[in-house]
């Protein structure tokens, strides 16, 4: 029997991988389970982009490989989208490269620039991906310590106490998620100086910057970012298309060509469909976010509600499609989250997942519609 690869033995199958089997299995069952647990939109993707697909399926050239810099449509739509939203200039043919998913770009990154060995600042409380993706290319992972009582923000004076010699990049994901927490401008202007005097490669992790966000904010729009950072971005929350796996990464020419090794090596292009129906949800109205958003916000009224009758804290500001919460005293997260589910049967995700400074906490979904969060909140009451 041949072995499975030594660089597996510390990563483990993604822990919604292997608990959504779990929650299927009750469901399946007969268990009336609602699922407030992950961060797939339920909402369908704006219409206009349908019919786009649709008609895109049937050009001459839709079925053929397609540029490893995506089509000049749909860059060009990923230009106008960050000059509209975030009043970035980007050149559509150096400092833009479509991604099939931003776990991709996580993916691509991290073998672009990492070495066994070298060190990466990974939040925590953060995104589970960043730290699996560096243990699977040899890299040692360096957590940051988020708290509350700080806004959910990194301190940088303390991170430049630490030996920085070794650490290569730092992952920063702003509207926060699991916390719902936002970037301060000069959040953004400090990690562009930290970065620059530690000669570090930031990445913005930046999927839910539209959700329930008055001033969505690109760590790119600061002066001296391009060469120091890197963006990702992705069409899979804002625009409720999380199954067409259709992001982007935003910096300089070079380093995107650093990536682009990585990518050329690892597929052929995305297909034409996909590209043109993103183009045309790029390229939507201002309106179309703003009406979403009164669903969402009706959504979290009612999650709040739910999460008042099941004595968890919450504040009420938190961006993106998510709430963190406290469990309530006598719990872990995973006690509670578990208790949620044979219980009540309502699925949360619980806080450890997502790190240390994760214990303690839960994070509800809004990716659910009013009457299940409704009969979420009578089977408590």
């Amino acid at each position: 029997m041949i072995a499975q690869a030594n660089r597996l033995d510390h990563v483990e199958e993604y822990y919604f991988s292997t608990k959504l089997k779990e929650v299927r299995a009750l469901q399946e069952s007969g268990k009336p389970i609602i699922n407030l647990g992950i961060g797939s939109p339920d909402l369908p993707p704006p219409p206009q982009v349908l019919e786009e697909l649709n008609q895109a399926l049937v050009n001459a050239s839709a079925h053929q490989y397609q540029p490893y810099r995506g089509t000049t449509n749909f860059r060009k739509a990923i230009q106008e989208f960050y000059q509209n939203y975030y009043g970035v200039e980007l050149n559509p043919e150096s400092e833009i490269l479509p991604l099939m998913g931003s776990k991709e770009g996580i993916t691509h990154i991290s073998m672009a620039f990492l070495n066994e060995g070298d060190e990466v600042l990974i939040p925590n409380p953060g995104y589970p991906t960043y730290e699996a993706v560096s243990r699977l290319v040899g890299a040692k992972s360096i957590f940051y310590e988020l708290n509350e009582a700080e806004g959910w923000l990194p301190n940088l004076k303390e991170l430049e106490k630490k030996d920085l010699t070794k650490v290569k990049l730092m992952w920063v994901n702003y509207p926060h998620m699991p916390t719902g927490a936002s970037a301060t401008d000069k959040l953004f202007e400090d990690l562009i100086a930290f970065a620059r005097k530690h000669r570090i490669l930031i990445v913005n992790d930046n999927p839910y910057s539209l959700i329930l966000n008055e001033e969505p904010k690109s760590i790119l729009q600061e002066k001296g970012a391009m060469d120091a950072v890197l963006e990702l971005n992705s069409l899979s929350k804002s625009f409720n298309m999380s199954g067409w796996r259709i992001g982007m990464l935003c910096g300089s020419e070079k380093n995107l060509n650093s990536v682009l090794k990585v990518k050329t090596n690892m597929d052929s292009g995305m297909f034409f469909p996909l590209q043109e129906g993103a183009a045309t949800a790029l390229r939507l109205p201002r309106k179309w976010f703003s009406e979403q958003n009164k669903t969402y916000l009706r959504r979290k009224d009612q999650l709040l509600k739910l999460i008042k009758a099941l004595n968890c804290r919450c504040t009420s500001d938190q961006t993106g499609l998510f709430l963190w919460c406290h469990v309530p005293e006598g719990f872990t997260s995973e006690s509670f989250v578990e208790h949620l589910l044979h219980k009540y049967h309502i699925f949360a995700a619980p806080g450890f997942i997502f790190g240390s400074q994760g214990e303690g906490y839960v994070r509800f979904s809004l990716c659910a519609t009013e009457e299940k969060i409704s009969t979420a909140f009578n089977r408590i009451n």
